[in-house]
């Protein structure tokens, strides 16, 4: 028989265990989904044109299949679901995207929707009657089409239209939104959007990329400032950007420096100027000799006025952090190759790898290391102090269908398990955790092909029938138990 001494310890070592896995009570678990990616209802009522309708209309080569956004999961109609699966998880939020357009059919302030206001009324209002925060995304790449032709965030004017259209969403939701994203994922918006993995599906590595991240910038500063100025002091919501902030380590210890302007590139480039003042200095200074090299007569990287570094610098209430993955970095020799993303590596000079052992999602250069994660919030904290950090984005991708999604249950508790460490051993500010996505969805130039979804969709039914995979009710017990 145990003695009574050896009860009691065996009890203060499991609850000191439970203590470890269990989040904190007020941890926010979230899932996220994007308008074009899910809404569907593309020319309802009197919406408007966005660029992927354009791109997907009149260049269906250019997304698998051949496919597009016309209908996806159908949100437009299957809100009232969409409420009902965020309350099954037990969600603390439910992360969406304004559709331009629909709120806006001209782009412009000049007309508002009564269609686009009632569908997002509709949903705020649904979610907040079942005690789910909204966190709202102002833009999440579906800039208006007649915006897009003349530049899009490449035009100095795209700040002034960004704003008008944050201020009359404010306006409209502010009311009952207390969390805002301004832009999602600069990064993804500008070398994506220039490199042809996203609409516009452009190619201008060398300066779209650029001019585009000055001007989202400053379109971010513009709609932060009026929030703060003229709404905050009402309703006391937070506004920021989100970043999809590819994490990188160095292959070698020949390859820190290298490293350290792979994560200034990436990251950096959008987070210093909020919340330092100005570009990187080691990132500026490499992309104006780069410039050298190639003829121009000045840096690509077009400089921010005393004025404008000013503006920008303290734009934001939390860091918004889109985390994926993980690369390895090496400095590249001769004519050699590496896995995607974008135009870092010729710029910086290095090549990406994956560690020994990594698995990897579907898309092949999807590596699968939980650690990154951890590694990337300590470097946040780092480079930014003691920020409070909300997890936006995080989620596995297949290409595979049915329910048993083995893979995405390891992957979300892997990566909840780091984000645990970094709360309890590291003492970062992490607040907030957001599952990418609620439900499978049109993911960009790869259609339908690559799901996310914690719940799958039928893209064959009428009613795009939603269904829990195991993942879903793997989430959903660690939300209720608040615990691995």
């Amino acid at each position: 028989m145990l003695s009574l001494r050896a009860v009691v310890l065996s009890f203060l070592i499991y609850s000191t265990w439970c203590e470890e896995l269990s989040f904190p009570p007020d941890f926010m678990f979230g899932a996220a989904s994007a308008a074009y990616q899910v809404e569907g209802g593309w020319k309802a009522a009197d919406k408007g044109e966005s660029l992927w309708d354009a791109l997907t209309h009149e260049t269906p080569s250019k997304v698998f299949d051949g496919n597009t956004g016309d209908i996806a999961c159908d949100s437009y109609n299957q809100w009232r679901r969409d409420i009902e699966m965020a309350a099954e998880l037990g969600l603390s939020h439910y992360r969406f995207s304004l559709s331009w357009t629909r709120i806006l059919p001209t782009g412009f302030a000049n007309y508002i929707s009564e269609d686009g206001k009632n569908y997002y009324n509709n949903l705020i209002d649904g979610l907040l009657a079942r005690n789910i925060e909204p966190l709202v995304t102002i833009h999440h790449f579906d800039l208006p089409s007649i915006f897009q032709d003349m530049g899009g965030f490449t035009n100095p004017l795209i700040v002034d239209w960004f704003a008008d259209f944050a201020r009359v969403v404010y306006s409209l939701f502010a009311d009952r939104v207390k969390y805002w994203i301004s832009i999602n994922e600069p990064l993804g918006l500008c070398d994506a959007g220039y490199n042809g993995v996203i609409a516009p599906a452009l190619h201008s590595p060398d300066l779209a990329v650029y001019l585009c991240s000055k001007y989202v910038l400053l379109a971010h500063a513009k709609a932060w400032r009026i929030y703060d100025e003229e709404y905050k002091p009402k309703y006391h919501g937070k506004m920021t950007i989100s970043q999809l902030a590819l994490w990188f380590e160095p292959l070698r210890e020949e390859d820190e420096e290298r490293t350290a302007l792979m994560n200034a590139f990436c990251e950096e480039r959008f987070g210093h100027p909020i919340f330092k003042g100005n570009w990187p200095p080691d990132l500026a200074m490499l992309i104006e000799e780069r410039s050298f090299e190639k003829g121009f007569s000045r840096s690509r990287l077009p400089s921010f006025t005393q004025q404008e570094a000013e503006y920008i610098k303290g734009t934001y209430d939390y860091y918004a952090l889109n985390h994926y993955t993980t690369f390895l970095v090496k400095i590249a020799e001769g004519n050699e190759s590496g896995i995607w993303p974008f135009t870092g590596a010729p710029e910086i000079g290095v090549v990406f790898r994956q560690g020994e052992g990594w698995e990897t999602a579907a898309p092949s250069w999807f590596g699968i290391y939980p650690e990154g994660l951890r590694n990337q919030l300590n470097w946040i904290r780092e480079k930014y102090g003691d920020v409070q950090i909300l997890i936006t984005e995080n989620g596995y991708a297949d290409d595979s269908n049915g329910l048993r999604d083995v893979e995405r249950v390891q992957y979300i508790k892997n990566y909840l398990g780091e984000v645990l460490k970094a709360i309890k051993i590291d003492k970062i500010n992490v607040t907030a955790y957001t599952a990418w996505t609620l439900m499978d969805n049109f993911e960009w130039l790869m259609g339908y092909k690559i799901k996310y979804g914690i719940y799958e969709v039928d893209f064959n039914s009428p009613n795009r029938t939603r269904t829990p995979r195991d993942s879903a009710n793997y989430y959903a017990s660690v939300i209720k138990n608040r615990s691995l």
